[in-house]
């Protein structure tokens, strides 16, 4: 193990061989270096309102919902004043509507097509009548924008001028009437200064505005409705809000070169998905590939290479989708729609889409069955963090044809146990013929609150190794990344060979993945970031306890009068139970682990929960 363990960074700021940080060269490289890659034909961001159904953009609200009514028979003045929406049922409705469109589904009927252009051609007026009392848009989950910045929200004032009159005063944009006659003041600056944890976001909207509200007045009523309108609107947005800073910082960081030069010289990490798709030609000869999250586009030049008949590499991050680009135009792979192709087969099939994999099918026109391949290399330490499958599982329900290879296809999340050398413990104890133990004793208390992230060597595993987790991710769900398990940990066969106690220090947990022989037939593979196997840039991930275990063998006679744990009545198991879950902070993970240790003799002991957070 490193001397110091580190506590767990952004990958960013990972270190190089030579103990320089990798975050602060990439800065200088990309502000002398980036001027020189520029996105071949992307087109810049189109403004105005987006169609709920098309790809048409408007400039007002009321131009796109006569659009709507016209073109795809969709009334949505008629629809809310028939069901009698309000406010938020509106923001609900435009949610779901997008969603379905999304999913290439009819709105009102729930039909699936293989395409928009046949979807927009089915769309027919709704039965409204039938709607009544059982709308599918009813989730609070629909408050949440399906479409990132989406203007519509933001500018829908279908009930503003019939309020305005109601109120028997002008009531201008920002401006809240107090029910007296009197303005409380624009209601602008507040809302844009709402940011952070959205938890509170009630308390801080009403100290944003000032309401005197008078009772029983009509204005004071009125007032209210739309004071409740807008803090409806506002958590949801706020929500999106949040979502999109936590993203673009994401995509930001693997902007760097660094980053993307520590993964391709992984070559556990590279060579198992160059294996995965190069060795499989009854899967990837002809087949349509979907890469989520290309980065350099490495996975998209193996899947060219394996002979695929069309690549579409995706990512979030406008440089790496620029630099993609120049890498698959270069080793001539890049698709270009005016180059003429022969008997069918050419080899410029990558083309490179700058979007965030669930707005897809906003860019491009999804193959009419979808793909025939999806992969990724979304893992990040502890599997989980950094949550980018939720946007893998989202390409394979919209984008993956049924049936189709998502690759890889299984990821496990193991565990064991460590001694005393996975701990900084020994380096302190003696630096230079010094005594720094009183060091050591306080980074260990730290690393008992932060998970660390660095390479156990396997000497140092003491226990067991055991399976806590496996996801299938041909047939996930989002949710089925939350869960709770356990390790059953006894000492390892030679740590059980030695007489005496042996001490547990706490929990490491790495992942497999596997390029299983359901979808790789010809050659399945497995990577594995095991701290019995070659070493690779995720590491492991360290979880110390706030106080060693004493460990032994079954046959040892435990001290019934001691506590269980310690020399005197060591366990002859421990039992981890442990609780991923994704944080209220996007792409983060909050990891509890409670430990219990079992003697000889059956007796137990508990220790308090630790929580994590990575």
């Amino acid at each position: 193990m490193a001397t110091e363990a580190r506590e767990l960074p952004p990958k960013q700021e990972l270190l190089r061989d030579d103990g320089e940080c990798y975050e602060e060269d990439e800065e200088e490289e990309g502000e002398e270096g980036w001027d020189d890659w520029e996105s071949d034909g992307e087109d810049a961001a189109a403004g105005g309102l987006l169609c709920l159904f098309c790809s048409s953009r408007f400039d007002s609200e009321s131009s796109l919902f006569s659009h709507c009514g016209s073109e795809h028979r969709f009334d949505f003045q008629k629809v809310v004043r028939e069901l009698g929406l309000d406010f938020y049922g509106c923001i609900k409705l435009i949610n779901f509507v997008r969603s379905k469109v999304a999913a290439n589904k009819c709105w009102s009927c729930g039909q699936a097509f293989p395409g928009n252009n046949e979807l927009c051609s089915h769309l027919h007026v709704p039965e409204v009548s039938q709607l009544e009392g059982k709308v599918p848009w009813a989730e609070d989950s629909y408050l949440r924008p399906f479409m990132e910045d989406d203007s519509l929200l933001h500018s829908l004032s279908i009930f503003d001028d019939d309020e305005e009159e109601d109120c028997g005063m002008p009531v201008e944009r920002g401006e809240c009437s107090a029910g007296n006659g009197k303005l409380a003041g624009p209601q602008g600056n507040g809302l844009n200064t709402i940011n952070g944890d959205c938890s509170d976001i009630g308390a801080r909207f009403q100290k944003a505005v000032t309401i005197e509200s008078t009772g029983g007045d009509k204005n004071g009523s009125l007032l209210e409705e739309q004071t409740d309108r807008q803090l409806k609107i506002t958590r949801a947005s706020v929500t999106a809000k949040e979502i999109k800073s936590v993203d673009d910082n994401y995509f930001g960081s693997y902007s760097s070169f660094g980053i993307h030069r520590e993964m391709l010289g992984d070559k556990v990490r590279t060579d198992a998905y160059r294996d995965a798709l190069l060795g499989n030609p009854s899967l990837m000869n002809g087949a349509t590939v979907l890469d989520v999250g290309c980065g350099t586009g490495i996975l998209s030049l193996f899947a060219a290479k394996a002979g695929a008949s069309k690549v579409v590499a995706v990512d979030g991050s406008a440089k790496m989708s620029s630099v993609a680009t120049q890498v698959a135009k270069i080793n001539g792979l890049l698709y270009d729609e005016n180059t003429e192709v022969e008997q069918n087969r050419s080899p410029h099939v990558i083309s490179v889409v700058h979007t965030k994999a669930e707005e897809l099918n906003h860019k491009i026109q999804i193959p009419p069955n979808g793909f025939d391949v999806l992969v990724s290399e979304w893992m990040g330490y502890c599997l989980l963090y950094e949550s980018m499958l939720s946007s893998v599982i989202y390409a394979r329900d919209h984008f993956l044809k049924p049936g189709g290879a998502i690759l890889p296809d299984t990821a496990t999340i193991l565990g064991a146990g460590f001694g005393r050398g996975g701990t900084s413990l020994p380096f302190w104890e003696n630096v230079y013929g010094f005594d720094m133990s009183c060091i050591g004793k306080e980074v260990t208390g730290s690393s008992a609150r932060f998970p660390l992230v660095d390479i156990l060597p396997s000497q140092d595993i003491v226990t067991d190794t055991a399976v806590l987790h496996s996801f299938d991710l041909a047939s996930m769900n989002e949710s089925d990344m939350d869960f709770t398990s356990s390790l059953e940990l006894g000492l390892s066969g030679s740590d059980a060979a030695v007489p005496g106690v042996t001490w547990c220090y706490g929990i490491v947990l790495w992942f497999d993945t596997g390029f299983t022989d359901r979808f790789c037939k010809d050659k399945p593979v497995v990577l594995s970031t095991s701290p019995f196997s070659t070493p690779t840039h995720w590491s492991q991930t360290i979880f110390t306890f706030e106080e060693p275990i004493a460990m032994t063998h079954e046959e040892s006679v435990a001290d019934s009068s001691a506590s269980v744990g310690t020399a005197e009545c060591p366990a002859v198991t421990v039992r981890s139970r442990i609780s991923i879950v994704r944080a209220s902070e996007h792409r983060s993970i909050d990891i509890s682990i409670e430990t219990t240790g079992i003697s000889s003799d059956g007796r137990k002991r508990s220790w308090p929960a630790q929580i994590f957070n990575l």
